[in-house]
């Protein structure tokens, strides 16, 4: 439960660009929260967790706070969360999750863009099978007893806890146990710099660097898309 975790990335956006999409998948998560628990977040555990990766991005109040203004509105579009699968070129498999009001657009997108990038779309189950579903907080490691901390953690469901490269603590948990997790660090009295659910893949491949870099275009392309909230793969 030592070892580090590492995120690979393709060609990266703009600072501006990437900080625009990030508010706008947040902005998204927002509205899904609210339509489905309401607007005050001690009620609502999915809008604290917004709150908490809006603060992460840098998210304005002011932004936030739109958002859940817009979720209350009787015109504001409701999202679909849709998950599309399938295989970037070598056999890398890809999961894209995607929120939207239109479910015909964004799988005509998606189509579109694996197409064009060298991959193809499966039916569903062909890929997600290889990934496991987890929780995952991004923790300060100041001021907390990392041994001591581990030793009570793994009685609310951790199972996993590593570093990034910026010396934050990384914990895992099973999809399960995302939710007493998140209610030991809150009588712990500790707040997450960002916490949600994520796909870790269970087998991986390794490519030479001309091979990865044709993922990693993929992956970006996908990204970029209006309605894409995360992309996950198996390239190590």
């Amino acid at each position: 439960m030592g070892r580090i975790f590492e995120v690979r990335k393709g060609a990266m956006f703009a600072r501006w660009d990437k900080m625009a999409k990030d508010f706008t998948r947040i902005g998204k998560e927002i509205v899904i929260a609210v339509k489905a628990g309401g607007p005050e977040p001690e009620n609502n555990p999915a809008l604290r967790r917004c709150y908490a990766n809006a603060k992460s991005c840098n998210m304005p109040k002011t932004a936030v706070e739109a958002a859940i203004k817009r979720a209350l509105g009787k015109d504001t579009s409701s999202y679909d969360e849709m998950l599309y699968e399938g295989y970037g070129p070598h056999g890398v498999a890809i999961l894209v999750e995607t929120a939207t009001d239109n479910g015909t657009r964004t799988v005509a997108n998606v189509r579109a863009i694996f197409n064009k990038g060298g991959g193809s779309m499966g039916n569903s189950g062909s890929v997600a099978f290889v990934f496991n579903r987890m929780g995952e907080f991004k923790l300060r490691a100041d001021g907390i007893n990392q041994e001591e901390f581990e030793m009570e953690a793994i009685d609310f469901g951790m199972e996993e806890m590593g570093e990034d490269s910026e010396g934050n603590l990384i914990v895992r948990t099973a999809f399960e146990d995302f939710g007493r997790f998140s209610e030991f660090l809150e009588s712990k009295k500790i707040e997450p710099i960002s916490n949600g659910l994520t796909r870790i893949p269970s087998t991986t491949v390794e490519l030479d660097e001309a091979k990865s870099e044709e993922i990693f275009k993929l992956v970006d392309k996908l990204e970029q898309d209006e309605d894409v909230q995360k992309v996950y793969h198996n390239l190590v």
